[in-house]
């Protein structure tokens, strides 16, 4: 039974206070064709090394299952619509590109502390049972968001709003109190298929579905290992995240920029210098990014990222950043270091400055890089190519 004497009212206003920009309400379970499409997801590997994305699919495919008593899932978005075009930043190759969420304070951390505050107060006036989710659960917030009404997924499956566009985080408080639900929003991309043509990476296979393995978000976030050479032009200056199919939505043209400082850009933050970031050890990298969501990836995969983004710079005054690299402790830095000085040299020049290396290296990943391929011609005079 819905508990019709609870204040829906008071609940939007105590919202608002705490800096979330809209409330919906959705039972707590998902949709058949929801729970479908997470299945034919797994089935097509798209999670790519994203194990727990699988492990986790029987929880993840509705509210109820993690949690039986769960009725109601009250859901939130915060506007985190940055003051800029971040698609501007896309031409600043000497500099590295973070993704607009991750320029300031971990917004998990920023939410949690809010929905926490907002959960205990529902408690307080309702004596239900709380649970809050941000993000790292097994729950799927976006089918929930748009269920409950706070827009629509869309065809780059992350939430679009008509209020904030694409630029909103999701968080979600279950209870075990039934509320009576708000009506979803339809579907309005239309006939636009923006977010799907700048995609560098293609990572859409059709409107609707996204492969993660292509996507230059999960590569540069979730994927530990070797990027394939396939997508490292395409990432040009991007070493954390991508923003291009969210930027590009025509929804944002009503999104107002975001007033939480906790969101705005911290300066190191945008744009850095990648001279900067490559000289960055495993201390100064945590010292850099204290607070930041990008600390979570450790410094050996940012600075792998970072190397790409050198090699796709034309800079040839980064090569003085990029050379201590070859010698680096951990295999994927010295494998892009490798790759890096390879977009940057001619022939010649990369054969020299990496002739120490084929003497000493062992790692196969490594090792394949260094290996010439279009070079063939090139690698034969390899012994006269001078060394200082």
């Amino acid at each position: 039974m819905t508990n019709s004497t609870f204040d829906i009212a008071a609940l939007r206003r105590k919202s608002t206070a705490l800096g979330f920009a809209s409330l919906g309400i959705t039972p707590a379970r998902t949709s058949k064709d929801t729970q479908a499409a997470l299945q034919r997801f797994l089935a097509k590997q798209r999670h790519g090394d994203m194990a727990w994305m699988a492990e986790t699919a029987p929880r993840r495919a509705s509210p109820e299952q993690m949690w039986p008593d769960a009725r109601t899932a009250v859901m939130l978005s915060a506007n985190y619509a940055p003051p800029h075009n971040p698609l501007e930043d896309l031409g600043l190759t000497s500099r590295g590109n973070i993704s607009v969420y991750a320029r300031n304070k971990d917004y998990h951390d920023v939410l949690k502390k809010r929905l926490k505050t907002l959960a205990s107060w529902i408690a307080q006036h309702s004596g239900a049972q709380v649970k809050v989710f941000v993000d790292t659960a097994p729950l799927m917030e976006k089918p929930l968001a748009a269920q409950a009404g706070l827009g629509w997924q869309g065809k780059h499956t992350n939430l679009v709003s008509r209020a904030y566009g694409s630029w909103q985080f999701l968080g979600a408080i279950l209870t075990d109190m039934a509320l009576e639900p708000t009506e979803p929003e339809g579907d309005s991309c239309g006939s636009c298929q923006a977010c799907l043509d700048i995609c560098p990476t293609k990572a859409f296979p059709a409107p609707y579905q996204l492969d993660a393995r292509r996507c230059i978000s999960y590569l540069t976030i979730e994927f530990k290992g070797h990027i394939p050479a396939e997508f490292r032009r395409a990432m040009g200056n991007r070493i954390y995240g991508c923003d291009d199919c969210l930027a590009v939505c025509p929804w944002n043209k009503f999104a107002q920029d975001s007033s939480e400082i906790a969101f705005y850009a911290r300066p190191e933050l945008t744009a850095p210098l990648l001279t900067d970031l490559l000289g960055l050890d495993d201390a100064s990298f945590r010292d850099v990014f204290s607070a930041s969501p990008v600390k979570r990836i450790g410094r050996d995969r940012f600075i792998r990222n970072c190397l790409i983004a050198a090699g796709n710079s034309q800079d040839l005054k980064l090569i003085r950043a990029i050379k201590p690299l070859l010698g680096d402790a951990v295999p994927i830095v010295r494998a892009m270091a490798v790759w890096a000085l390879k977009e940057l040299l001619d022939d010649t020049t990369f054969l020299a400055a990496t002739s120490a290396l084929r003497e000493t290296e062992t790692d196969p990943d490594v090792l394949a890089e260094l290996i010439p391929g279009t070079l063939d011609d090139a690698w034969v005079a390899v012994e006269t190519v001078p060394t200082a």
